[in-house]
C-alpha cells in the first residue's frame, strides 16, 4: 500500500519561511508526478503546486508563485515545498499527493491524484 506521510507545517510569522516534506513509501516508483495541495478552513482543496518526475517542469499556484518552491529527491521518492515570505493567507491544511500520470505532465486537478498524504497544519500570524 502506498503512503505519505508530510512533515514540516507549524505556526509562523508572517514574512517567515516553512520548508514541507512529504516521503512516499510503499509499491510506487520515483517517476510519477508529485504535487502540493492546500485546503484553508471553509475552503475546497486548491492546487498549490506541481513537479514531474524529473524536476524537468514544475507549475504554481499564482499564489504561490515567486514565494514557494516545490523539489524532489527521486532517490527518497520524497517532494519538498520551500514557503517563503509567508502570509496570513497562506494558513492551510498541506497536503501531498502523487499522480498515476508520468513523463512531462504536470495535472493540477484534484482528479489526477491516486494517493494522498494525511496533511500538515501551516498556521501563519499577522
Amino acid at each position: 500500500q502506498v503512503q505519505l506521510v508530510e512533515s514540516g507545517g507549524g505556526l509562523v510569522q508572517a514574512g517567515g519561511s516553512l520548508r514541507l516534506s512529504c516521503a512516499a513509501s510503499g509499491p510506487i516508483g520515483s517517476t510519477h508526478t508529485m504535487g502540493w495541495f492546500r485546503q484553508a478552513p471553509g475552503k475546497e482543496r486548491e492546487f498549490v503546486a506541481v513537479i514531474n518526475w524529473n524536476g524537468g517542469r514544475t507549475l504554481y499556484a499564482d499564489s504561490a508563485k515567486g514565494r514557494f518552491t516545490i523539489s524532489r529527491d527521486n532517490a527518497k521518492i520524497t517532494v519538498y515545498l520551500q514557503m517563503n515570505s509567508l502570509k496570513p493567507e497562506d494558513t492551510a491544511v498541506y497536503y501531498c499527493a502523487i499522480s498515476r500520470l508520468r513523463g512531462v505532465t504536470v495535472p493540477t486537478t484534484l482528479s489526477a491524484y491516486d494517493y494522498w498524504g494525511q496533511g500538515t497544519q501551516v498556521t501563519v500570524s499577522s
